[in-house]
């Protein structure tokens, strides 16, 4: 996976202060790169519950899309007691991914013939009939950024004589996932997409840069412009289903040296528990399945923080960034080249997010 990583440093001054009846809250300095996610997290406050009341607590303060201004001083919410979190509303659960079509907002799914089947255009054609099997996740809205795409192809390793392009193969898998979460009742953004690629059963997939960004974006050549354009369409929806259970996942494949075989592994921000939990639940689930699959190998892949990503440091929701394996190595290509084992990545994802979910 070839990601620069972009440092930005964030700076808290934090000191009490006494306002009227007897509530004393902290006050906190904005500096260059704060908003108020960041600031919320950096402080040991979870944004899904202090959103609100920071808002009304900073009346007048904050800027345009809820940005902060630079040394402006805030006030942080106190942590509520039992019994006082916001009300958060109900989510209907309908399944939705934006069509690659011009327009601008997520696409409802068709439903051709009965409530249980969804025509999702997006698919392509052998995929795009979907059946909705449960509603193990209705009321849960999923982000999926799958890796790169547009002008930058990501890793690139060589499979005889084909290129592997990291945005090609993290695409289909993070398709696939799309197609498995729709199936359990979720509602689903796809942030990057292909027009015309759908779910593809090729074990070599052509390289190409017609992947835009949702809703229908031009994907940039700045590198920082991407990952700022990605990350805004997530924060965007974020805002719009505010309330909801929300959750996002980035999908990538790394590049190393050729040599070096390492199995799926995962990312989160160090301040997101919740994030860290949905990491584990997919690495339990993947973990189970390589001990029953392939009982006589050790699987290494492990979750650890990594808040410096510049998708988990800024996206809303809590983000899982998952690596599924080493582009230039010949074992951990057949991985995502077969595409049954695109699927079985596909899967396996899906049992550990439901996991997640049922234990919420």
């Amino acid at each position: 996976m070839a990601l620069r990583t972009y440092y930005i440093l964030l700076f808290i001054l934090a000191f009490p202060a006494v306002l009227s009846g007897q509530t004393t809250y902290t006050e906190v300095v904005a500096k260059d790169g704060d908003g108020i996610y960041t600031l919320l997290r950096r402080n040991g406050l979870d944004p899904a519950t202090h959103f609100k009341t920071f808002l009304e607590l900073n009346k007048g303060s904050v800027g345009k899309d809820s940005s902060l201004y630079t040394g402006r001083t805030y006030l942080l919410p106190e942590a509520m007691p039992p019994g006082r979190e916001e009300a958060k509303p109900e989510n209907t659960g309908t399944a939705a991914v934006n069509t690659p079509a011009t327009t601008s907002t997520a696409t409802e799914a068709k439903n051709p013939t009965a409530p249980n089947i969804l025509e999702i255009p997006l698919f392509g054609k052998k995929y795009a009939r979907l059946e909705v099997k449960s509603q193990q996740l209705k009321g849960a809205v999923y982000y999926l950024v799958s890796g790169h795409g547009g002008p930058d192809p990501g890793a690139v390793g060589n499979y005889g004589p084909y290129l592997l392009g990291e945005d090609e193969y993290a695409y289909d898998v993070t398709l696939r996932l799309a197609r498995a979460l729709m199936e359990h009742g979720a509602t689903v953004y796809m942030i990057i997409q292909d027009p015309d690629d759908g779910i593809r059963d090729e074990n070599i997939l052509e390289l190409d840069v017609d992947e835009i960004c949702y809703p229908d974006e031009a994907i940039p050549y700045s590198q920082k412009e991407r990952l700022r354009q990605r990350t805004r369409a997530v924060n965007n929806l974020y805002l719009k289903h505010k309330g909801a259970y929300q959750r996002m996942l980035a999908i990538h494949i790394d590049s190393r040296s050729k040599g070096q075989n390492i199995d799926v592994f995962f990312y989160h921000h160090e301040n997101s528990p919740s994030g860290k939990k949905m990491a584990e639940s997919i690495h339990q689930t993947i973990t189970a399945k390589y001990n029953r699959y392939q009982p006589n190998r050790d699987y290494f892949g492990n979750v650890s923080p990594r808040s410096s990503l510049y998708v988990v440091k800024y996206s809303h929701p809590p983000a899982v960034f998952i690596e599924l394996g080493n582009i230039r190595n010949d074992r951990d290509q057949r991985r995502f080249v077969l595409p049954d084992n695109r699927q079985a990545l596909a899967n396996w994802i899906t049992e550990g997010i439901l996991a997640d979910y049922n234990s919420r």
